[in-house]
């Protein structure tokens, strides 16, 4: 892994000059202001430093689903869904060092064993190092928040093979932590259609909220991006879906329509054709049930080469990893998606974000914490993650 620092007047420029030296495929790991040096420093505006990571090519991960990616993946739109303050993205960016030494503070607590234990390893005749109790405890704090074991021992045991010898707690601990927040990869959401709609699919098995999760997402784009959004669902199996999403259009005052066919779908496609999206609601659908799947396929593929389209798999973080896996399993059978996890705020155990990314391959978009409209929902964090999969508070 390449890890360095780049300086510019804006944040844009810093990243620039990064991507020009060191290619498009980094991954930002901090931002923060630094003062300028000089006798006129006094009269200047500090400078935005950027820390970018570069995962060498031979520790690259290679997915366990997909066998075929898209060598590079398009880059975000510059203006995010939904985001929070200028202000308070760049205090919480600034933040990121003083969280990585709480976390700091937090392993070397969970270091000091009982005496009972110290004692057990004193007997031992080569007693183990700082740097293998630190990945113990990080092993061990990966499989209590979820993470699959063979993910976890993927992770030490790469940090094992590139340990120097007598390597600081700190430098080990943040090399842990940088690795991860690359497995994560960038957060990608919707994109721009290149011309005319885009149409977003938003399918995944019943329960988990896709309704509420589109209305979120519908509200950051009609006010906060001031696009031109249309709500249509297909979910024709349950009524209060349906009506559901009406009272959001009705509240959001955009159009709404029911579609009980694909070719009502394409219908509706050229009715909104002067929209920028087509938020498209699916009923649930059961990995069990092969009839659903070849209906949900139809209905995915029914504007193949009319428009453009994004397809969004919505999970919810409660659900068990085993039947995670058969969903993924059965979407990808039906089209390539990018995933969104709901109900973060009903666990506290966020593994199986890592494991379906990295059973996937795919990209990790949005997470949901709560019911409120919009307030509850942001784009997913991978340093976030990251801090509460090796033992951080949220």
């Amino acid at each position: 892994m390449i890890i360095k620092k780049f300086q510019g007047k804006t944040e844009n420029e810093a990243i620039e000059a990064a991507k020009k030296e060191m290619g498009n495929n980094i991954v930002t790991m901090n931002v923060r202001s630094v003062k300028r040096k000089g006798i006129l420093s006094f009269f200047l505006k500090d400078l935005i430093e950027v820390t970018v990571a570069l995962e060498e090519e031979n520790e690259k991960y290679t997915p366990v689903k997909k066998e075929e990616k898209k060598e590079t993946a398009p880059a975000m739109p510059v203006k995010r869904i939904a985001p929070e303050s200028r202000k308070e993205d760049r205090r919480e960016s600034a933040l990121l060092e003083e969280k990585l030494d709480n976390l700091h503070s937090l392993l070397e607590q969970q270091l000091q064993r009982p005496e009972e234990e110290k004692a057990e390893e004193e007997d031992e005749e080569k007693p183990p190092s700082e740097f293998e109790k630190l990945m113990k405890l990080l092993y061990n704090t990966m499989l209590d928040n979820e993470v699959d074991e063979k993910f976890a021992n993927q992770i030490i045991d790469e940090m094992e093979k590139s340990a120097k010898p007598n390597m600081p707690f700190d430098y080990a601990l943040t090399n842990v932590y940088q690795k991860m927040v690359l497995k994560f990869g960038k957060p990608e959401g919707i994109l721009p259609a290149e011309n005319g709609t885009k149409v977003i699919f938003f399918i995944g098995p019943t329960g988990v909220g896709k309704t509420t999760t589109i209305a979120k997402l519908a509200s950051s784009y009609i006010v906060d991006e001031k696009k031109k959004v249309a709500l249509i669902t297909a979910d024709t199996y349950r009524i209060a879906a349906a009506e559901q999403l009406r009272t959001y259009a009705g509240i959001l005052e955009v159009p709404f329509r029911v579609v009980y066919s694909p070719e009502e779908i394409v219908q509706a496609l050229n009715i909104f054709s002067g929209y920028d999206y087509l938020f498209i609601d699916t009923s649930g659908h059961s990995y069990q049930n092969e009839e659903q799947k070849q209906n949900m396929s139809q209905i995915v593929h029914s504007i193949d080469g009319e428009a453009e389209k994004e397809v969004f798999l919505v999970l919810s973080a409660t659900t068990k990893y085993k039947d995670l896996l058969k969903i993924v399993d059965t979407y990808s059978e039906i089209t390539e998606f990018k995933l969104i996890f709901t109900k973060l705020d009903e666990t506290n155990a966020l593994g199986n974000l890592l494991n379906l990314k990295l059973h996937t391959g795919t990209s990790l978009s949005y997470i949901t914490c709560g019911q409120n409209v919009p307030d509850d929902f942001r784009v997913f964090s991978p340093q976030d993650a990251v801090r509460q999969l090796l033992g951080g508070k949220n």
